[in-house]
């Protein structure tokens, strides 16, 4: 055991060996911690001041950093302040661009849309109009007025739309059938860049019975044919409730090659749209013809060739064989003369041989042997 005495109150007291173990333990860990904390200290107070030159140059740099990146935001927001304006001023002027094309814009749409109306309303008034007429007629003169309106129509706009055209009623039966007009029209040059071959149609309600408009395409596209026209339209007021003819021009093109059907009211604007997209077409339409034209020029000429080398190989075949007979003919002439020849030269010495004969012939020979004419010569020569 041992005694220990207490350095505050003296009072002394004893402990066993662990005890005194555990004491001193405690002691040195006291010390220890005491001694460790002052090393700490130091350590801090040295590690504070060398922290302390850094944070300051750290500092130092960030400063300079900050005050650096203040310029450059200064300069950034004086660019972008100038950049903005020009956009707002960009903008000012793309927006009143866009606000005077969207107002020129509706106003064309207003304007197309008031157009359509009045088309509507005026097509539905001519509706309205040829309905209550029709009741009015009788079959044929149903028929002869609706031909009598579409010429009407056309002539009350030749002067102005259709100056250089022609229309007139298809009076040529020679083939079997005809038409009721034909229309073809020109430019300034006398050139033809459409034709159509009109069919009008109607019949009054109280008809016993009904055609339908497919009744009359089909010699409607042979008259076409046979007038040489591009398009054929049939203008009916047939199968009045449908709606598909009621709607405006039918395109019956997928039955007969450029064939419409149509009602009377839509007569001036088929031929002005075939005309006007016809007329876009005439330049092509010209090189085209101007090469056709060249074309058959070439060929008329090859054929004018060839009609004259079949001419002249047959007047040269014709003046070959006169020609050979002429020089069989003259050799056979030339024979027969050489033998003709032969016979004068023959006949030449019978004459020469009787020359001679008749030279030595005298009167003692013919009286030699005839007394009596001897006797008359003599009395003849005394």
């Amino acid at each position: 055991m041992a005694e220990i005495k207490c350095p505050h109150c003296g009072k002394v007291f004893t402990v066993d060996e662990s005890g005194y173990m555990a004491i001193a333990s405690q002691i040195r860990d006291k010390e220890f911690e005491k001694e460790l904390k002052k090393k700490e200290e130091a350590i801090v107070t040295k590690y504070d001041l060398k922290k302390s030159d850094e944070e300051k140059a750290l500092n130092d740099k960030i400063t300079a950093l900050l005050h650096q990146l203040e310029d450059k935001d200064k300069e950034k927001e004086i660019a972008l302040l100038n950049a903005t304006s020009e956009l707002k001023e960009e903008n000012i002027k793309l927006q009143n661009k866009l606000d005077g094309e969207e107002d020129r814009t509706l106003n064309r749409i207003n304007e197309e849309v008031n157009k359509k109306n009045n088309e509507i309303s005026f097509l539905k008034n001519e509706v309205e109009k040829y309905k209550n007429y029709k009741v009015q007629m009788s079959t044929k003169m149903i028929g002869e007025s609706l031909e009598i309106h579409c010429k009407n129509e056309f002539e009350s706009l030749r002067a102005t739309a259709f100056r250089n055209a022609y229309f007139e009623k298809d009076n040529d039966a020679k083939t079997g059938s005809k038409g009721d007009f034909i229309y073809r029209d020109y430019d300034d040059e006398k050139t033809e860049y459409i034709s159509i071959m009109f069919e009008m149609k109607n019949e009054a309600d109280t008809t016993a019975t009904k055609h339908k408009n497919d009744d009359f395409l089909k010699e409607l596209d042979k008259d076409r044919k046979e007038k040489n026209c591009e398009y054929a339209i049939l203008v009916s007021m047939l199968e009045a409730d449908n709606e598909l003819y009621n709607q405006g021009i039918v395109d019956v093109s997928h039955k007969f090659p450029k064939m419409y059907v149509i009602r009377p009211q839509f007569f001036i604007p088929i031929i002005t749209i075939l005309r006007n997209a016809n007329m876009n077409s005439l330049h092509s339409k010209k090189e085209i013809e101007r090469i056709k034209n060249a074309n058959i020029d070439v060929e008329n000429f090859e054929l004018e060739l060839n009609t004259f080398k079949d001419a002249f190989g047959k007047n040269y075949r014709l003046a070959k064989e006169k020609f050979d007979n002429a020089i069989e003919e003259i050799d056979k002439t030339i024979k027969h003369l050489e033998n003709v020849k032969k016979e004068l030269q023959s006949s030449s010495n019978n004459l020469r041989l009787a020359n001679n004969k008749t030279e030595e012939l005298s009167i003692k020979k013919l009286t030699k042997n005839s007394p009596s004419l001897k006797e008359k010569f003599e009395e003849i020569k005394k």
